[in-house]
């Protein structure tokens, strides 16, 4: 009988609503980043068949992605802040899904680039609405650890990339694998649709009292969000840590085949094993976050995140200064930096749903996402990429190196950004929660 009781408790199953409802946000999420992640894995054969230049590989792997999600990251987050985010989850993935697939018939650069644009359609629709959600679904204190297990999706996507992507790319070739993934986004939109309902908005009282007041809660409002100095602050780390972390993601692979002479197994596992220290990573963080914070002190929200860019930092030249072929050295170095600059992710998008009204979440979020996507995504690869191509006459075995180091100095100023944003932070998170109190 209490096993029944318990099972029937509405307690409980909203909790398991709440767990179900973040796995299925996650695994879209996931598949969503593998797909953007995939052409890493596929640059040589892909610059093979088309003969494209570093440059021009940059431009497929990132800014047509960046450029559609700059035009369709906030008016998709406005509508998510006052629609049915179930729904705009569904859609944006779905139809992102279908396009990632039709990149598998490209053509050519032109086709590809214009298909792989199209795909920012999934995150600029599902990445807000999925943050906002999940905001809903789970109390402050236990947010960061649910942040965690959502921003997980990017590493396991990466790793999924790195490790499934080249078996699938090595047996049925890349425009194939472009259909499967596309394919798996789909049928994983559709189960939400299903079995997925669309959450309470928190403080419904709080967001009454403001529009009694005037105040444009259904236009996102930018300017208020870009007036806080936390919210503008981890806009400014987003943007900066981001432009590494895809530079990174999108030429370490080349890296490591062209600099240590690793073959694509070796470098996929290689890239796998550090998609799992990711994971391991995120994860963390938003337990320890959660934690820390609980023990009296709201700076660890964002102090964490400033740990964990500190530790990373040196570790990332450590590796980029490895000579060639130290394989160990590698592993090692590879797995312990992945493990720490992840540690920025979740406290982050915890700490931005805890400064920012409910009702603008999604459009906050956005704003902080298409800082990243648009200067991080958009003009990482591409810069990393030009400036391999042109130290490749001057250093032709070390272009690519070189251009990684000069990069990774941006973690710097993300490291400042964070630091600015906890100090802030405390003051920023208290007032939010007397408005919510406060409200009728």
């Amino acid at each position: 009988m209490s096993e029944l009781t318990n099972t029937l408790d509405p307690a409980a199953c909203e909790r398991r609503r709440s767990h179900y409802t973040l796995l299925l946000l996650t695994a879209l999420s996931a598949v969503s980043f593998m797909d953007r992640q995939i052409l890493a894995v596929m640059i040589e054969p892909i610059k093979a068949e088309f003969a494209l230049s570093d440059l021009q590989v940059g431009i497929v792997s990132s800014l047509g992605f960046a450029v559609g999600f700059g035009l369709l990251g906030l008016p998709l987050a406005r509508l998510a802040d006052r629609g049915h985010r179930r729904n705009l989850v569904v859609l944006s993935r779905g139809l992102g899904g279908l396009i990632t697939a039709l990149g598998g018939a490209a053509a050519g650069f032109w086709q590809l680039l214009i298909l792989r644009s199209g795909t920012a359609l999934s995150e600029a629709g599902g990445s807000g609405c999925a943050i906002s959600m999940i905001s809903d679904l789970f109390p402050p204190w236990r947010r960061s650890r649910a942040m965690s297990v959502l921003t997980s999706g990017a590493s396991i996507g990466a790793m999924m990339a790195f490790v499934v992507g080249a078996s699938l790319a090595a047996r049925f070739g890349w425009r194939m694998t472009l259909v499967m993934v596309g394919l798996a986004s789909l049928l994983l939109a559709a189960v939400v649709r299903l079995t997925v309902s669309e959450p309470q908005r928190e403080n419904l009282n709080a967001l009454s009292a403001r529009r009694a007041a005037g105040r444009a809660v259904d236009r996102g409002d930018l300017r208020e969000i870009l007036a806080a100095r936390v919210p503008r602050w981890l806009i400014v780390a987003a943007a900066s840590n981001m432009f590494v972390l895809y530079s990174f993601g999108t030429w370490n692979f080349a890296y490591m085949v062209r600099t240590h002479g690793f073959s694509l197994q070796q470098a996929g596992w290689i890239a796998g094993a550090s998609g799992a220290a990711s994971v391991l990573g995120g994860l963390f963080s938003g337990a320890l976050a959660d934690w820390l914070v609980r023990r009296g002190d709201a700076r660890w929200q964002l102090g964490v995140p400033v740990l964990g860019l500190a530790i990373a930092i040196p570790l990332a030249y450590v590796y980029l200064l490895l000579p060639a072929g130290r394989l160990t050295q590698v592993w090692g170095l590879m797995i312990a930096y992945a493990f720490f600059v992840t540690w920025w992710s979740a406290p982050t998008y915890a700490a931005l749903s805890l400064v920012v009204a409910p009702e603008r979440r999604a459009t906050a979020n956005s704003m902080l996402l298409i800082s990243g996507y648009v200067l991080g995504l958009g003009a990482g690869p591409i810069v990393t990429g030009l400036a391999s191509s042109l130290l490749a006459a001057r250093y032709p075995l070390d272009a690519l190196r070189y251009s990684l180091m000069g990069v990774s100095a941006l973690l710097v100023p993300g490291w400042y950004a964070l630091f600015r944003a906890m100090q802030a932070y405390p003051a920023a998170s208290l007032m939010m929660r007397e408005e919510a109190v406060a409200a009728p």
